[in-house]
């Protein structure tokens, strides 16, 4: 087998460190207009190179900057795109559209604006019905796929047939939620977060959640949970598409049933986490996602 002489090997890798370091763009944050009356504020950043970019959607009542350390790891590779949701941070306040739909129809805005066709969507939390409901709404033409982390595609109001308990539950959650937003929002942290936070981390996230307005926020939770049947998407998500559960995730079953539908896709469960996977464990994440961006790349070329 013939080698590349040494001088010639050095000089290609240097030549390829060049180019990564040339195409790299800074940090970009901006208000870009979804909709005439709904504005989101967007972090777009990392180089523009031929690897499709990644879009991370955040959970409820989340900002962008809860995916800070993946989406700066993931940044010194390829494109990465963070956004608040519309009512969420500092994007605009509306009580217009608080659906996973709309989200969706946000979503698919903003992917035209920033004149990206092919895309991976990482959706934790809300944002995994965010991603179902942009397939079923917009299909999979710009995505090169998908990552669904820690929570099943939602059934809709058949959900409160099936596990009434857990409706109830929710129910007593956001009386509380709405009486008191703050007491609420650190309640919900400690229970989603397992890894220790110092005091500035957590009153940081617990403000995020809080500013919502009460009313808005629990309509987009009930919208979320028990809105639109959003499980027929997965038979429609025909790209490589990647399931990150918690071991310790309520709906680990009904994410494994999730997979069953999926024309393309695999489960990685992660040990010692809980909802938030990617903040418990970090590495672990980053390994996962890159492993399967780096298949999927291949796949695709």
């Amino acid at each position: 087998m013939s080698k590349f002489p040494r001088g010639l090997g050095r000089a290609i890798m240097a030549l390829a460190a060049s180019c990564t370091l040339t195409t790299a763009a800074a940090a970009d944050e901006r208000m870009l207009p979804v909709t005439p009356e709904v504005s989101l504020r967007v972090i777009d950043e990392g180089p523009r190179n031929a690897r499709p970019p990644v879009v991370l959607i955040t959970g409820w009542g989340f900002t962008a900057d809860i995916w800070r350390d993946q989406a700066q790891r993931l940044a010194r590779t390829r494109r990465v795109v963070s956004f608040d949701p519309r009512s969420q941070g500092r994007s605009t306040v509306t009580a217009q559209g608080m659906t996973p739909s709309q989200r969706a129809r946000d979503l698919d805005a903003l992917l035209t604006q920033l004149g990206l066709e092919e895309v991976y969507l990482v959706g934790w939390s809300q944002g995994v019905q965010d991603v179902a409901a942009y397939v079923d709404g917009f299909g999979t033409r710009k995505l090169a796929g998908a990552v669904l982390v820690d929570a099943a595609v939602s059934s809709g109001s058949g959900a409160v047939l099936s596990d009434p308990q857990t409706a109830a539950r929710t129910l007593r959650l956001l009386s509380i939620y709405a009486a008191q937003p703050e007491a609420y929002a650190r309640g919900m942290l400690g229970a989603i977060i397992s890894r220790p936070l110092d005091k500035a981390q957590t009153d940081r996230l617990a403000a995020d959640i809080a500013a919502v307005p009460t009313a808005i926020g629990s309509a987009a939770l009930v919208a979320d949970l028990y809105g639109a049947d959003l499980t027929p998407a997965l038979k429609k998500l025909d790209r490589p598409t990647l399931i990150v559960a918690s071991a310790s995730s309520p709906e680990l079953q009904a994410q494994r049933d999730g997979l069953k539908l999926l024309p393309d896709g695999r489960i990685e469960v992660v040990e010692n986490a809980a909802h938030t996977v990617f903040i418990d464990q970090p590495d672990r994440f980053a390994q996962i996602l890159e492993r399967f961006l780096a298949d999927a790349d291949a796949a695709t070329s």
